[in-house]
């Protein structure tokens, strides 16, 4: 059984988000092609150096028990917390890319076998893409320790054999196109990152 451990009370972390605006309430199209009325915007938050470090501090006090060796993470939306985090711990920082569809190591990033692996994500949702990384570090041998995220929205779904700590644990919030209450109130939908697409 997945054992979880926050980091700090939920209502610091939901007030850290807000603040920076990386937590945003209106009617978005999540690339699962969900709807849903909140999307967590991680790199807003992480555009500020003292939020960023103040993030990995509580996640790194967390995880410190575990002693990871490596902190590893899919790029790119973790590389920063991945590059704080492993300051944090003292650690080096590599991070995994998928040029050609599948996770590799590149520009002469190691693992070396029995290697203590921590694997760091900014928002985990599914958990697909870092559970891909924690298989390519296992393939190199590797051990991997535990997950961190500044936020895991699974609502519990992520489960992988490692602890997992989590900044901010909620869950998601979603709605199929034909159910949507948003849509049906015809209020504007967004694709974050991208232009705003109208309802029917």
């Amino acid at each position: 059984m997945t054992s979880y451990v926050e980091c700090v009370p939920r209502e610091e972390a939901l007030e850290l988000l807000e603040q920076a605006q990386a937590l945003l309430r209106g009617h978005f199209l999540l690339s699962s092609g969900l709807h849903s009325p909140e999307y967590f915007q991680c790199a807003r938050l992480l555009e500020w150096p003292q939020v960023a470090e103040k993030i990995a501090r509580a996640i790194a006090q967390a995880v410190r028990p575990w002693e990871p060796q490596v902190v590893l993470t899919p790029a790119v939306g973790g590389i920063i917390i991945g590059y704080e985090l492993a300051r944090q711990l003292g650690v080096r920082n590599i991070f995994a890319e998928r040029p050609s569809g599948v996770f590799e190591l590149r520009r002469g990033f190691e693992l070396t076998p029995g290697e203590r692996v921590l694997l760091a994500e900014n928002v985990i949702t599914t958990g697909g893409s870092v559970l891909e990384v924690a298989r390519l570090a296992e393939q190199h041998g590797a051990s991997v320790v535990g997950f961190a995220t500044i936020v895991d929205r699974s609502g519990g779904t992520f489960a992988p054999p490692a602890p997992v700590a989590a900044y901010l644990r909620t869950s998601a919030i979603t709605y199929a196109p034909d159910a949507c209450p948003l849509c049906q109130q015809n209020i504007e939908i967004v694709k974050p990152g991208s232009r705003k697409i109208r309802t029917k």
